[in-house]
Formats: C-alpha cells, sequence, structure tokens
C-alpha cells in the first residue's frame, strides 16, 4: 500500500542554539500504517529550499512507477 507522507516542520535542533523549534528544518517522512514503519525521505533547511522535492517522493511512493 502507498504510505502517506508527513512533513515536520517544528524540528528542532540542538546546533542552532536559540532558535527552538524555529530551527527552519523540514524533515519529510513516509509512514507506512501496516508495517507501523516510517522512512526518511528528505530534510533540508528552508533557507536553502523553500518546498520539498515533490517530483522525486511522487517517484518513489506512487503506484505509477
Amino acid at each position: 500500500s502507498n504510505p502517506k507522507i508527513y512533513k515536520a516542520r517544528k524540528f528542532a535542533c540542538k546546533s542552532l542554539k536559540g532558535r527552538g523549534s524555529y530551527s527552519g528544518i523540514r524533515v519529510i517522512y513516509a509512514y507506512f500504517k501496516d508495517d507501523d514503519r516510517i522512512e526518511l525521505v528528505e530534510i533540508y533547511f528552508k533557507g536553502d529550499k523553500e518546498n520539498e522535492d515533490r517530483q522525486r517522493i511522487l517517484k518513489y511512493y506512487s503506484d505509477e512507477k
């Protein structure tokens, strides 16, 4: 079955002191409910890249391969 894709936006990072959950780090992951398993898809800094690479995500996580 296809996993659900999630984006964690408020991701705290200890190395970015003083920013707390406003680090600008985004974590994209896929959740496979049947297996109760997650897969890391992408991590990026919002300052470098505004959005996730949707084409790549669809390529690997859709039935249309």
